[in-house]
């Protein structure tokens, strides 16, 4: 399975921008990881200044970096419909808000949500409340 550390996770944002902008090629995870980062021009700043930002701990404001994993995670699972059911969901919810990154956030808020529930009950991941969340939002 493929756990990376926090410093991984930053260093692989890091290095697609770098290599973005710089007009090198991308392959495998980082042209999923580019998408995410085009989609959030808020967060451009932070990864054209690795030094300042590698280290830095996010309490009392938005993890970029956590918000930009939690979008390839969804995009994963979309892609191949894991958990079952949840690439249909998604589809219903960018018909109802008219909208592909406005339907991502909000179903980031599910995953978010199953993850948190995850790691405080130290049990797996609930797919079934999960997809409940979906289905509701």
């Amino acid at each position: 399975m493929f756990d990376p550390s926090r410093d991984q996770v930053r260093e692989m944002f890091f290095g697609t921008w770098r290599k973005y902008r710089a007009g090198e090629p991308i392959a495998g995870i980082e042209s999923l990881a580019l998408d995410v980062i085009l989609l959030h021009p808020e967060y451009h700043g932070v990864l054209e200044l690795p030094g300042k930002f590698r280290e830095k701990d996010y309490t009392d404001e938005t993890n970029p970096f956590l918000h930009m994993s939690l979008h390839l995670a969804l995009e994963e699972q979309i892609s191949i419909d894991q958990p079952p059911g949840i690439r249909g969901l998604y589809e219903k919810m960018i018909l109802k808000f008219k909208d592909r990154h406005t339907a991502l956030h909000e179903a980031l808020e599910c995953l978010a949500e199953t993850i948190w529930r995850a790691q405080r009950d130290q049990a797996p991941p609930d797919a079934a409340a999960y997809l409940q969340c979906l289905e509701k939002r």
